[in-house]
């Protein structure tokens, strides 16, 4: 099959109309890992008949046990399908193993670092072959902190950035036990007996994790260990991200509380950034939960509006400083 990209191969492995809208689904084998058997699926959504005409694109990811169905299920409803309505040009991207994507080789030792430095990038790189506007890039949870790492880590060329929407996403919530070097080893020793984590087992998701994220989470909350990788430390990097930035959090989230949510969208440089809590004390309609922020009747009618006006307000902020920027002669900024 001919490849869809110039920039390695990619694979249209369905085409489909799903009422008025049409589903695009790729398979991505950048190759720019160590292990070249990597594979990651790409929906993309669009309105039926409008194939030339594309949107602002914008870029959603998976939080941790989760597929493309937490954005787009099958009956054509959630955040994708009412995007793509609005004009949006809509892509879900599936982590290593999820959904659509295969598992790869070394599936087991997959961490977030590998989402970070490999992944992210090769699915910013063929969206904007394929639609070459600054896209905006909206994260759920793990998906938030994958985005939040590849920003600080600058691995995502912020010229390329629209936005960034977190939701239920933090890094600072601390976990006594692991700062005792002993537990954290023991701990360490027990889950390296797993390959997988079960969702379904846990009641968490219809899909596994691989232990390698439990790992790499562990030395991220011990007694010296900080939010990066070997050789970038993405917290710091966070100061030097100058995209607008959202954070969501929901007073219901016992697992990401607003607060440590509020912590991650500090410690951002963005000139432009906001928070919002999901609470009754906010004039919500309930105190959101970690799934319901994004997934449940509720955010239907109360966060999805939400989101499509902040998306039209960083397009808005980042036409008026282009313009700006064009008539003091001095040519389109790299960042807001």
């Amino acid at each position: 099959m001919q490849s869809s990209s110039e920039l390695f191969p990619v694979a249209l492995i369905s085409a489909e109309l799903r009422d008025d809208l049409s589903e695009d689904v790729y398979r991505l084998k950048p190759g720019n890992s160590p292990d070249a058997s990597v594979g990651l699926a790409l929906t993309r959504l669009g309105m039926a008949g409008h194939a030339v005409e594309r949107g602002v694109p914008v870029i959603l990811l998976h939080g941790s046990f989760s597929n493309r169905r937490f954005w787009y299920s099958p009956k054509g409803l959630g955040l994708g399908p009412y995007l793509a309505r609005a004009g949006f040009d809509v892509w879900i991207a599936e982590m290593r193993g999820h959904g659509l994507s295969p598992r790869n080789q070394g599936y087991r030792h997959n961490r977030v670092s590998d989402y970070v430095r490999y992944d992210l990038p090769a699915i910013a790189d063929f969206v904007h072959e394929q639609n070459p506007q600054a896209a905006h890039w909206i994260g759920h949870s793990l998906g938030g902190i994958t985005l939040a790492g590849a920003l600080g880590g600058h691995y995502l060329d912020q010229d390329r950035v629209a936005s960034v929407a977190l939701f239920g996403s933090q890094i600072s919530r601390t976990y006594w036990p692991l700062k005792v070097p002993p537990v954290e080893w023991g701990g360490r020793l027990l889950l390296k007996r797993f390959s997988v984590i079960s969702g379904s087992r846990l009641k968490r998701g219809p899909e596994d994790e691989p232990i390698g994220l439990a790992l790499e989470s562990m030395r991220w909350h011990g007694l010296f260990g900080r939010f990066g990788d070997a050789e970038r430390d993405w917290w710091a990097g966070l100061a030097e991200v100058r995209v607008p930035v959202l954070a969501v959090a929901a007073t219901g989230d016992r697992q990401d509380p607003p607060w440590a949510c509020r912590k991650l969208l500090e410690q951002f440089g963005s000139p432009i950034s906001e928070f919002l809590c999901l609470s009754k004390e906010n004039g919500f309609a309930s105190d959101f939960g970690h799934v319901e922020m994004l997934v449940s009747k509720e955010a239907q009618r109360e966060v999805w509006p939400l989101v499509q006006r902040w998306l039209d307000k960083a397009r808005g902020v980042a036409g008026s400083a282009a313009r700006a920027a064009l008539e003091r002669g001095e040519g389109v900024p790299p960042a807001l």
